[in-house]
């Protein structure tokens, strides 16, 4: 069965702050969407609201039309939806193999022995590109390698939707190639859907089949990436009203 993620006219308040207003999407098993829009327009809040991290003030979340938008996180993750964080927080006194062999434990596998779960470890690693690093201390990474890391371990809980917070972000650009090509290439392996938050166009617009943009928590355009970059509102969000107004 594809599984689908749903939300629906979805708010969160902070106090008297609207961090989100009503904002709705899905993401299919398989599917790439990229979500887009400028500093404080909600997306990372949009993600901690289907993780399970926030709770939305209003709205629905459902996955495969089972409403999960009151569960805590561990339960959202064992359902097969997992998040990565904007700065790769790995436990800094494990190895990269015990890092993603703790996600496949108390993932979506259901796999409590240590030993198969070091097992699976090795081999989402190898699809990463890090086996070379299974038996480094994570502390020891690089920047690029963190960030591997880190979606090495939402790969290990088994998600089959996954949502990347700027897992591009901070990259040279050779490393910027090498990440793409290894996102485009394990997606299509494993075939997850995923719901991308980007402030690299280049990324997001790439590896993207369908692109939401917010603004200030409002959803303010959607559709292909060449339909999205050639939206008035979206020029305007991110350049100015003078921009958008600009003659050709």
């Amino acid at each position: 069965m594809t599984r689908v993620l749903e939300v629906s006219d979805v708010h969160k308040n902070f106090g008297g702050v609207r961090a989100v207003q009503g904002v709705s999407l899905k993401v299919r098993e398989g599917q790439v969407v990229g979500l887009i829009g400028p500093n404080g327009s909600g997306k990372s809040t949009l993600l901690n609201l289907i993780a399970g991290v926030e709770r939305p003030t209003k709205g629905a979340i459902t996955l495969d039309g089972r409403r999960i938008d009151h569960w805590p996180a561990h339960r959202v993750v064992g359902q097969g939806i997992a998040k990565t964080h904007q700065i790769p927080k790995p436990f800094l006194a494990m190895t990269c193999r015990e890092n993603v062999a703790v996600a496949v434990m108390f993932g979506n596998h259901g796999q409590r022995e240590s030993a198969k779960a070091l097992d699976e470890a090795g081999r989402v690693l190898a699809l990463v590109g890090l086996e070379r690093k299974a038996d480094v201390m994570s502390s020891n990474l690089t920047v690029q390698e963190r960030k591997r890391l880190e979606f090495a371990r939402v790969l290990g809980t088994g998600a089959r939707i996954v949502l990347l917070d700027e897992i591009f972000a901070g990259l040279s650009p050779e490393e910027l190639r090498d990440a793409m090509n290894l996102f485009e290439r394990v997606q299509k392996e494993i075939g997850f859907g995923a719901l991308v938050v980007e402030h690299v166009m280049r990324a997001v617009l790439t590896l993207s089949e369908h692109v939401i943009v917010v603004e200030e928590g409002m959803k303010i355009a959607e559709g292909s990436p060449r339909a999205v970059v050639e939206d008035p509102a979206v020029i305007e969000a991110y350049l100015g009203v003078e921009a958008a107004h600009a003659a050709p």
